[in-house]
């Protein structure tokens, strides 16, 4: 037996297909009022850049921007710090407050090295392990998802 939704539902649900869209966001969930939504689309495949000695390729979402300080080696996958979870990445604890890390800095495990807003509430993210900041991958308050790359600690 399918359940029908009302007229409400239908507007939340393109609400929600309309702001998934414009922040090219992957996956989106809300919860109101004991009703639970999530929408998704699945995202086109990052392209890989191998490291060589021709001219650089132009950065993709999953590399730092040029307003992030940038690694100038290839970085590895394992050494890379990532989301976990799709909402909005600060850098610093505040606006005009100096980052929790810069690219050079030496980190310990369990330091904070950024913070990710996820439904108002404010999530940090520590390092896994001590190690330099060889690379940040996001701007401040870029919205990020589940997975991306945020930073690398060699």
């Amino acid at each position: 037996m399918s359940k029908k939704h009302s007229p409400i539902d239908q507007e939340l649900i393109r609400a929600l297909a309309t702001l998934l869209h414009e922040t090219d966001l992957t996956e989106l969930e809300v919860e109101q009022e004991g009703l639970r939504v999530r929408v998704s689309r699945s995202a086109p495949a990052a392209p890989v850049h191998v490291a060589s000695h021709a001219a650089a390729p132009a950065p993709s979402a999953s590399e730092p921007t040029s307003a992030a300080p940038r690694a100038v080696e290839q970085v590895n996958e394992s050494s890379m710090v990532k989301s976990p979870m799709v909402g909005t990445a600060y850098v610093a604890p505040e606006p005009g407050a100096r980052a929790y890390v810069e690219v050079g800095d030496e980190v310990r495990e369990g330091q904070t090295v950024m913070i990710v807003e996820a439904m108002k509430t404010m999530n940090q993210i520590p390092a896994p392990r001590s190690g330099k900041i060889t690379a940040i991958y996001v701007e401040d308050g870029q919205p990020v998802e589940y997975g991306e790359p945020l930073v690398a600690i060699e």
